[in-house]
């Protein structure tokens, strides 16, 4: 049975961006995949690379040594054949539990070396899932397209070839009127993710199932 683990990097444990990671993990299942589920933001406390470079030296070359909440996490992706990440747009980026993991993930591949590149031998397909506020087709002008895709590609150098879906103009709360958040049009929102947002789950639940 292949092990597909799926990472919700939102702290919002049930709104879009973990409802699609789990529509894609539930795709994945659906194959015969085992499911390891992290909501990032419910881990023990971790942080990003801190440099110490332990990764770099035997006998742990290509392996993270900081003992923090994503030690479980990394482990579990080391055994895996799949991974599923998904993380709101924040600011025009992803969140910051993402780029905590991201920068985890990747470094300790890293050799520094002319060749190999990589000490990850073992490549694995990844789906990174964006939501955003702004709308899917604000990505091209704005450039987070590119900095989406740039994720992928180094996900693709270090972990394995990943494919990028964007779920964009998302209902953010129920309540708008709660806020005051007057450039936004709650029921063309609300329209929208009675209409569309289930389309955006298929593709993410086809998304997990092809993994497999």
């Amino acid at each position: 049975m292949r092990k597909i683990v799926a990472i919700n990097c939102s702290p919002r444990t049930v709104w879009n961006t973990a409802t699609l990671v789990k529509d894609a993990a539930e795709g994945a299942k659906e194959k015969g995949a085992e499911i390891e589920y992290f909501d990032l933001y419910r881990l023990e406390k971790f942080t990003g690379c801190i440099s110490c470079f332990g990764c770099k030296l035997e006998p742990n070359l290509g392996k993270c040594i900081c003992r923090d909440g994503l030690k479980p996490v990394l482990d579990a992706i080391r055994e895996a054949d799949g991974l599923i990440i998904g993380t709101p747009n924040y600011l025009g980026d992803a969140s910051a539990g993402f780029r905590a993991l991201y920068e985890r993930l990747i470094f300790q591949a890293l050799t520094y070396k002319t060749e190999p590149r990589s000490y990850n031998d073992r490549q694995i397909p990844v789906v990174l899932i964006m939501t955003s506020n702004a709308p899917e087709e604000f990505y091209g002008p704005s450039g987070y397209m590119d900095k989406l895709n740039n994720y992928a590609q180094t996900l693709g150098a270090f972990v394995g070839p990943a494919k990028v879906m964007v779920s964009g103009n998302t209902l953010q709360v129920k309540d708008y009127s709660r806020f005051n958040w007057t450039m936004f049009d709650p029921e063309t929102k609300k329209q929208r993710h009675e209409t569309v947002f289930p389309q955006e789950r298929e593709k993410a639940r086809a998304l997990g199932s092809e993994m497999v």
